[in-house]
Order: structure tokens, then sequence, then C-alpha cells
């Protein structure tokens, strides 16, 4: 199993076919297989070969595509960053996975070239300029045919201990993933497929290898905008659309959606976040015709562990199946297990622990964590679930003090580490609070040292100095109180929370 093959299939089977498009120009499967051979000799005449570790810092467009497959035909690892993070915050995962190499978006050239300075090792190559254009007038280079265990990719994650991991993806992972769902949305040559979720999260890799494979049509969205999306679904005739609960919010909200011509959307699916069932059926209300699609799994599972299909979403499913997180995908196993490791009924609540072909090889360079992750052949997700009589999976608690707003993981432990880097910050606590828009707000509980003083905006602007803006607090309680603790001595962030939505005082940041 090899992620370049469903390249060399589409241009087999679907030659003249259209591969992608943006800006007017489409590119058929022949002529991308083409480019991206091009594209590999440029890339290794830049020096990268086997098992080399190449960035990509990029919105979402076809030359990030052509990039995810330019790489591993080189021989090489990709890693897709997040765009949103703050430059230190990307400094600290190059430097954890070793890139020689970072293919970056014009947008970021700022970030890029003080990536660069700091990192004198790393070529980095604009994907907007005449640097890929030069790549792509190199001559074809053969395809490394790396595949199976090999290392296809390291995607960064959040961690209880606030250092982000690296998880390592073999192309066996990320091919049984796309084995695993694409009878569920019936990929074909006829799917027209928008990237309307970034392209740096794993779950996009789904659309990427899966509809390549199938011999369908990508089209791209730069950033996410609810309008945009909208138009572009209309006027490119787009049938496939993957998002996060919160997209598929924003989009029923916008006052055009009935005028709009959506009748060439046959199915969306979307993940990353829990879907409340008042959502999730105010979305099927508001576009009837499209089959809706749930997956559950994280990042080192590739990341799909459950489905829930569209006969799971119709108005006549009970609150109870259309919150659920469906059923295992084809290759997945599921245990829940107690906290002495034990299978636990139909119906009783315990970790969620799974095994499969699509659990990550480990986290890069991080065997401390790896072993912590795994027990007895089981990856331990960190997640409290039960299985019901059915099958059914229900997720009843996320990892230990993860909070996912608009789709994105963060730690509070990330968040906590730096509000105790500030000299007036005796000790704090970050949770979640619920939000009407993001789902989950930020929110720190903050006690000063003695004898100081410190304001929101302060704290505010200190944590913006370190960390991407999605993942600073929208909101604070200074107290002189101490935080209470349980007999362990671990804070009772379950109390704080309490407390927290209580109180109605507290200033909220954009």
């Amino acid at each position: 199993m090899r992620l370049t093959q469903g390249l060399h299939r589409a241009a087999l089977v679907h030659a003249q076919g259209p591969g992608t498009s943006q800006g007017g120009t489409t590119r058929s499967w022949r002529e991308l297989r083409s480019r991206v051979a091009r594209l590999a000799g440029g890339l290794a005449g830049l020096g990268v070969g086997t098992g080399d570790r190449v960035a990509i810092l990029a919105f979402n467009a076809d030359r990030y595509f052509e990039a995810m497959y330019a790489i591993p035909w080189a021989g090489g690892i990709a890693v897709p960053l997040n765009t949103r993070l703050a430059t230190a915050e990307l400094a600290a995962q190059l430097a954890d996975c070793g890139a020689g190499h970072l293919l970056y978006g014009a947008d970021f050239a700022g970030p890029a070239r003080a990536l660069a300075a700091a990192f004198p090792q790393i070529k980095p190559v604009c994907l907007d300029g005449d640097d890929w254009q030069d790549l792509a007038a190199s001559p074809e280079a053969r395809d490394a045919e790396r595949g199976g265990d090999d290392a296809a990719g390291i995607f960064y994650t959040g961690g209880t201990t606030g250092r982000a991991k690296g998880v390592v993806l073999s192309h066996a992972n990320l091919i049984h993933n796309v084995l695993n769902l694409s009878p569920h949305f019936r990929f074909g040559r006829d799917t027209r497929c928008l990237h309307a979720s970034p392209m740096f999260h794993i779950a996009d890799a789904l659309s990427i290898f899966g509809v390549t494979l199938h011999g369908g049509h990508h089209f791209f969205e730069p950033k996410f905008d609810a309008a945009n999306v909208l138009r572009r679904i209309e006027d490119d005739r787009i049938t496939f659309v993957a998002m996060v609960p919160t997209m598929l919010r924003m989009l029923v909200d916008q006052p055009d959606l009935a005028r709009r011509d959506l009748s060439s959307l046959t199915r969306i699916f979307y993940g990353g976040s829990a879907m409340p069932g008042a959502l999730a059926r105010r979305v099927v209300a508001a576009l009837p015709h499209v089959r809706f699609h749930q997956g559950y799994g994280l990042t080192e599972t590739s990341p799909t562990i459950t489905h829930l299909g569209p006969e799971d979403h119709q108005p006549a499913a009970t609150d109870a199946r259309i919150q659920s997180a469906g059923q295992p995908v084809l290759t997945i196993d599921i245990s829940i297990r107690d906290d002495r490791g034990q299978a636990l009924a139909p119906g009783q609540n315990g970790e969620i622990c799974v095994r499969g072909p699509t659990v990550m090889r480990g986290y890069w360079q991080n065997a401390d964590a790896t072993a912590d992750a795994f027990a007895d052949g089981w990856f331990r997700t960190g997640d409290i679930g039960r299985l019901d009589q059915d099958g059914y999976l229900h997720v009843v608690d996320r990892a230990k003090d993860m909070i996912i707003s608009g789709g994105e993981n963060i730690y509070s432990a990330e968040v906590e580490n730096v509000l105790l880097q500030h000299p007036a910050v005796l000790e704090c606590a970050v949770i979640g609070l619920p939000d009407a828009q993001w789902g989950e707000r930020v929110h720190a509980v903050v006690r000063p040292r003695p004898g100081t003083a410190t304001t929101e905006d302060d704290l505010l602007a200190h944590c913006r100095a370190a960390l991407a803006r999605y993942k600073c607090p929208r909101s604070f309680r200074i107290s002189p109180d101490a935080l209470p603790l349980s007999g362990a001595g671990k804070v009772l962030k379950a109390e704080l929370k309490r407390q927290a939505i209580s109180l109605s005082k507290e200033t909220t940041h954009a």
C-alpha cells in the first residue's frame, strides 16, 4: 500500500478527466501525474531523500495538493503545519521533527523567513512563486515507491503535558482510513470535492487521498468563509464537502441559504467535535436532500474510529442515536475498559480503546509517550464512552482537560504553561466553557502572586505573544483565592467550571 498508487491509478483509468481546479486552471489526472513526478524530481534536486521531513505551511490550494503527493513520490515525509500557530510554536515543531525543507504559501512569507533564519538547514520554497514552477520544470523522477509501514506524514497534536507531539502515520494507516470510509461516501469519477476545511488537518487526508484514488475532481477554498463556500458549492456543482460542526452552523446561518442552488451537494462529512443534537437536526432540516455522515476519531487513528451514517440522521432517529458517534469502521476494534484495563460490558462507561491498521506507528522520537498510549496492544484514546447493545459508541467525555473550540483541539496545560511564565501569576487553571458560536471557549482562572497586580488585558497580551490566537483565553477570572484541590492535590476543574458557569461577569475577548 502506498499513497502515490492512487495517483497512478487515477492517471490510468481517468487520464483525461479533471483532477484539480483552481483560479481558472484545471489539470487532468495524466497531467497531474507528470507534474507531481517533475515536482518530486525538483525536490530531490534540493536534497529531499528517503525519510526526509518536508514541512508545509500554506492555505488550501492545488499546489498544497501537489505537495502532498510530490513529497512521498520523492521518498520524503510530509509535515503539514497548522496555519493558525504562532511562529514560536511552528519553530518548536520544526525543531522536533528536524525538517530540512519548508514549502510555504505567499501569505506566510514573513513566518517562513523567520523560521529559515532560526534554522539555517531549512530550505524554504514558495508554493505561490517561481520556486514551485521551477521545480515543476525538472525532469520526471521515478516514484520512490515508499509504502506500507513507511512513514508518510507527521501530524502534530497537542498533549496533556502541553508539548505538541508528532503523530507518525504510515502509508498503510492513511490508505486503510480511505478504504474504511469510501464505501459510505461512494466516491467516483463524478465526485466533486471542495476542500473547505484546512488541508493541514488529518481529517482532510480522507478527501485528498480518497477522492484521488477514485479519480474524482478536487476544488479548493483557501480559508473557510461560509458565504464563499455556499457560492462555491453552487458555482462549481460540488457534491462532497467535509466540515466541523461550527462550520456547518455558520453555513446554515447564512441569510441566503434558501436562495442558493445546492442541488449538486449529495454528501457532507463532519467531525472534529461533538455535534449537539439540536444543531444536527437543524442542519439536516436546512439541507434535506443531503446525506450526512459523522466521524469520530483522533489524529493517532488516521483519524476515523466510528461512522454515523445518513440513516441515523433522519428526522425519525432518536436523540440518543443522532448524538452518538456511530459504529466502528470496517477495520477497527473498540473496547471500553476500566482503570484496571478490564473490558466493560455494553452500557458501561470507560476509556475508549482501539486497535486496527489505522492506529499510528507512534509519536515522533517520543518513546515514552508512545508506550504510555498503548496497553496490551490497544491504543488508549483518553476519551470516556460506552457502547450500546447495537454497537453504537457514545462519547461521554473527552481526553482530560482538552478543549475543542471551532473544531480545534486546545490543551489546557499548554495555555497554563504560558500563563505561569507571567511574573504576576502564582497559579492558574484553564478550562472550557460553553460558547454558542464556537462550541467551547477558553477560560482562565488566575491567582496572582501576593503583592503583584495584573489585568485581563495584560494576561491576554502575554498569551498572544506565545500562542495562536484561537488558543488564548477568551475570558478570565482573577482571584486571590487558592484554586480548589482534590485530596490528591489536583485542581478540581469540574468545580471551577461549575463556578464559572454560574457567574456572568467575565469579559469575553474576540
